[in-house]
């Protein structure tokens, strides 16, 4: 009887509390883009200085945010600031595009990080085994991500103004942020410019992990029994990755249910892609959100640009699942039989975004 009535006590605890946590997240969230806009205007002088001595120019703003995801294990939280800047008129359209497309690829790698940390403290499997997982989602987000910058930057600025057309009017209907504008300002003023952009970056990266413990209190064994049975379909998989992530823009949600089945081999890596793809995908609704939000017809432009281009390269590469499931699953085995090929691409991850930021300032 008292387990019976232990059970009812934890069921209503945890649907009263899962939601007052998804609203304090939703506020913490707005509250913190809002700060973020009115810190950047205000520190604008002093940042726009920062920018000239780090971005020289835009591989610079590409190797930023790429090692700026590393350093805060968020891109969602990169893509904000960045979207941030670029209202502030302290970073040029095509800056924004490469930051934002570099949040995605700095995002993928740090998997590989935690799992190697994974390692370090426990031992139990090998260290190409503790990344296995991370290493697919790194292969498979580049795969999309890297053709998606070069066709973006390269051949599609002369066609923004067709995305700009396609987005205009795309709204609220209400300025979610003017709420909290008395207080954010009121904190600008007290604390000073640079201060309160710290403090709205580490809220924002705060309110996001708030949101991914919230959806970690979620019932993961009904969801995966429920939608992962159907991975063997590739549609399906993609479908649902996109779905899962697009609803909770959380991409650690999205990645850490399936991650128990991926480890015990209840999905192949073959039936895996597809929604990772799919994730990858979703995972880009929060930035438009938030470029919305701030009110930014050209960075919800630039942030749906970036969104279309990945969805074509998708489709384009969902369309040959079996030729791009073969060359991505032999990379893969690659790189975790052969440990030097394996550690020259550990280190490539540093060396690349790193090499972005420094040549253009030593050449410059």
């Amino acid at each position: 009887m008292s387990s019976r009535l232990s059970n009812v006590v934890d069921r209503v605890v945890s649907s009263t509390l899962l939601p007052l946590g998804a609203i304090g997240a939703l506020l913490s969230f707005l509250f913190a883009v809002q700060l973020l806009g009115t810190a950047t205007n205000a520190a604008a002088p002093e940042l726009e200085r920062v920018l000239r001595l780090i971005v020289a120019g835009d591989a610079s703003a590409l190797g930023l945010s790429w090692l700026g995801a590393y350093a805060l294990a968020n891109g969602s939280v990169v893509a904000a600031l960045a979207l941030s800047l670029f209202t502030s008129d302290l970073l040029t359209a095509a800056q924004l595009f490469l930051m934002v497309a570099g949040s995605r690829l700095g995002a993928a790698a740090i998997v590989v990080f935690v799992g190697t940390l994974d390692w370090l403290q426990k031992e139990r499997y090998t260290l190409q085994e503790s990344v296995s997982m991370g290493l697919l989602t790194f292969l498979l987000t580049h795969s999309i991500y890297l053709p998606v910058t070069v066709l973006g930057y390269l051949v599609l600025p002369n066609n923004r103004g067709l995305f700009r057309a396609v987005t205009e009017g795309w709204g609220l209907g209400f300025r979610p942020l003017s709420l909290f504008e008395p207080l954010a300002g009121a904190i600008t003023r007290t604390v000073g410019p640079l201060p309160a952009f710290l403090v709205a970056v580490a809220l924002l990266f705060g309110s996001l992990k708030l949101f991914d413990r919230v959806l970690a209190a979620v019932d993961t064994a009904t969801i995966r029994r429920r939608f992962f049975s159907h991975f063997e379909r590739t549609w399906v998989s993609f479908g649902i990755g996109l779905l899962v992530t697009g609803a909770t823009t959380s991409v650690a949600f999205s990645l850490g249910v399936i991650v128990p089945l991926y480890n015990r081999g209840y999905v192949e890596r073959e039936e895996l892609i597809p929604y990772v793809l799919g994730a990858n995908l979703g995972t880009l609704f929060d930035t438009l959100l938030v470029a919305i939000v701030l009110e930014s017809p050209v960075g919800v432009a630039v942030v749906f640009e970036l969104l279309a281009i990945a969805t074509g390269v998708t489709l384009a590469a969902l369309a040959v699942h079996d030729r791009y499931c073969r060359i991505v699953v032999a990379v893969d085995d690659r790189l975790l039989e052969d440990r030097r090929a394996f550690v020259a691409f550990v280190v490539s991850l540093v060396v690349v975004p790193l090499a972005l930021v420094v040549v253009p300032l030593v050449v410059g």
